[in-house]
């Protein structure tokens, strides 16, 4: 009795576990996606496209829909980009990581894949900004049909929301996120019940399955087939979510969670909403709020606000993980990292990204005042970011996979062929109110590239006068300073070189520690380094030592923690007798071959206002000497 009860309750937990993981993963990758059907079709229909509102068009625009939710989203995304994971990590920047590694022996190419990355990783920022503005604006825009009168109260109401939702970010959200599950599979539920009330009325419209409608569509508007896509499109924004969150949830509840619950449910919301159409044309203004019966509206209101909020939330949060991983890859200068929660590694703050984007969300919010508007600058983000993701995870398949050309090739193709035509038929749009999005992106590339490349130079002009150690050591036998009790740790970019920080303590102090190691730290392109392979070690003499310490691009940098794995005799990494020596560089632009002046003038800037090695290597305050200098790029 006692071992069947036992049964059951395993049995039990073990089904539970994953209807927990797919309730979760509903609630935090599919937010974004899960909103589009507030503004798709109404953006389809009253956008200024000219799409008539009779029988042809809106099943030919459902067809459209349809089949691209399930090519881009079911086939790419799911059967393909899910599976490109790097050690179970997800996202424009573990994607260009692993790219990075197919392509070590191409260096052209790898170039090229890096820079395909930074583009991706770039327009996501904009794409950050965009999704909360548009996302709550259409929700609360529902007000305006319940209410008389309520129109310009739109704006500031969405305001108020949303600069609540990046003031609370800096507490974390893990007691909210408790919830996020529960409303999102409530409103995945009602947007298929509405779906399904709209569809009674006019079943006719499922014809729209058949994609003969989406082609007779192009067939019949040649010139506003193209144009259309920058419209069809807002139904598959948050598909880069889908691939960014992976490694929160790993790929099955995700796929899981798609089919079972969240494809369905928007299907069936926009056939609804097209059911509805068909009988009253006139419904174009706001066709997923007049789906709804009216006692419903109000709580309909309600609960999309809560849905947009929580969209806004995951990609306020996607935006806080991508920014560590270029962190760590080397891309972005050092922020101030705050982990808002003990139990989820995930949950992170940096408060530079924080306000940055709340910014960028709030301009956008009083520069474009109303959903409609916006989805004229909603779309190039997008489909850039997913014309970069087919690029890499072709190269991929290609390089690392080694699927045959004959398999390969013609998959890869068909990506780049659906994504190139979404991404065509929004480039107008950089006119027409998009190149915010755009100008965001270009920033953020010069600004990647300028500190990658001056990073690089940086090094480079260190080591134009650095001392090689072996000949340092020599020196040091045949003429020992006096040295002191206790080890001092040297952080350094280059192992095999005597840092500046050391030979400037050396000259002033006329002092050595007994026990010197020269520190390197190096970011892997995967994830997390098993604590196996966390350090090096190698013996000088002389009481001279060199530690690598490795660590993956989501991992802790925690410096003293990883050097208590050093379990060496000869090295006493205690507390209270190791002093950590850094070294600051001052860079002044000048006339050496490196970088144009403006991009050595922005460099030394982005440097000065990084942050430090002191709190991102989580060294302890009391044991720290730090030493400048001043380097000509």
């Amino acid at each position: 009795m006692g071992q069947a009860s036992s049964q059951a309750a395993g049995a039990e937990h073990s089904v539970a576990k994953p209807i927990g993981m797919l309730v979760a993963a509903v609630g935090v990758v599919y937010g974004d996606i899960g909103t589009s059907p507030l503004y798709t079709l109404k953006e389809v229909f009253s956008g200024g496209y000219g799409v008539p509102v009779n029988h042809d068009g809106v099943l030919g625009i459902l067809a459209l829909i349809f089949w691209s939710l399930i090519w881009v989203v079911s086939l790419k995304y799911m059967m393909f980009v899910l599976r490109a994971d790097n050690q179970g990590e997800g996202g424009i920047m573990a994607l260009t990581a692993l790219a990075r590694r197919a392509a070590a022996g191409h260096p052209k190419l790898r170039s090229l894949l890096v820079v395909c990355g930074l583009i991706g990783a770039a327009l996501f920022y904009g794409d950050s900004m965009i999704t909360p503005a548009i996302s709550v604006l259409s929700a609360i825009e529902g007000l305006g049909l319940a209410f008389d009168g309520i129109d310009h109260w739109v704006v500031p109401l969405s305001l108020v929301v949303l600069v609540a939702l990046f003031l609370i970010q800096s507490h974390g959200t893990a007691r909210i996120g408790i919830l996020f599950g529960p409303i999102m599979v409530t409103w995945f539920l009602v947007l298929g019940a509405l779906g399904v009330y709209g569809i009674l009325q006019h079943p006719e419209v499922l014809q729209a399955m058949n994609p003969v409608w989406g082609v007779r569509f192009f067939i019949v508007h040649p010139g506003m087939g193209v144009a259309i896509l920058g419209a069809v499109v807002l139904a598959l924004t948050g598909a880069e979510a889908l691939y960014a969150d992976m490694g929160h949830f790993g790929r099955k509840p995700i796929a899981r969670a798609w089919f079972i619950l969240v494809l369905p449910a928007l299907v069936l919301n926009y056939f609804g909403q097209g059911a509805l159409l068909l009988g009253d044309p006139e419904a174009a203004r706001n066709p997923f709020y007049l789906l709804a019966p009216s006692w419903a509206l109000i709580p309909l209101v309600g609960l999309s606000t809560l849905a947009t909020v929580i969209a806004s939330q995951a990609v306020i949060s996607g935006a806080f993980s991508l920014t560590r991983q270029a962190i760590q890859l080397g891309y972005i200068p050092r922020m101030h990292i705050r982990h808002t929660s003990s139990a989820e590694q995930g949950q992170i703050y940096i408060g530079a990204v924080n306000w940055s984007l709340m910014v960028g969300v709030v301009l956008l919010v009083l520069g474009f005042e109303s959903s409609g508007a916006l989805a004229s600058a909603y779309g190039v983000a997008v489909t850039g970011t997913m014309l970069m993701t087919s690029i890499l995870v072709s190269a991929v398949m290609l390089l690392l996979w080694k699927w045959p050309p004959v398999l390969a090739v013609p998959v890869s193709l068909g990506f780049l062929l659906v994504d190139g035509l979404y991404f065509a038929a929004n480039v107008p749009k950089i006119v027409q109110g998009g190149a915010f999005p755009v100008i965001a992106g270009i920033a953020l590339f010069v600004l990647m590239t300028t500190w990658k490349r001056g990073k690089q130079l940086l090094v480079d002009r260190l080591d134009e006068g650095g001392l090689p150690l072996p000949i340092f050591i020599s020196s040091i036998r045949v003429q020992p300073p006096h040295r002191v009790q206790g080890t001092a740790v040297f952080l350094t970019a280059r192992p095999d070189a005597v840092p500046h920080a050391l030979l400037h303590n050396l000259l002033h102090n006329q002092v050595l520690h007994e026990q010197v190691v020269l520190l390197t730290v190096v970011y892997e392109d995967i994830p997390r380094v098993p604590p196996t392979r966390r350090f090096e070690v190698d013996s000088y003499g002389e009481g001279f030592f060199r530690v690598i310490l490795h660590f993956g691009f989501v991992d802790e940098p925690d410096v003293p923690q990883a050097l208590k794995l050093c379990h060496l005799d000869d090295l006493d990494f205690s507390p209270m007798r190791t002093t950590y020596f850094l070294s600051r560089e001052t860079v002044i632009a000048s006339k050496l071959e490196g970088m144009a002046r403006w991009r050595e003038a922005l460099f030394a800037f982005m440097l000065q206002n990084a942050n430090g090695n002191l709190r991102f290597f989580n060294l302890p305050l009391n044991r720290v000497i730090e030493l400048g200098t001043q380097v000509e790029m």
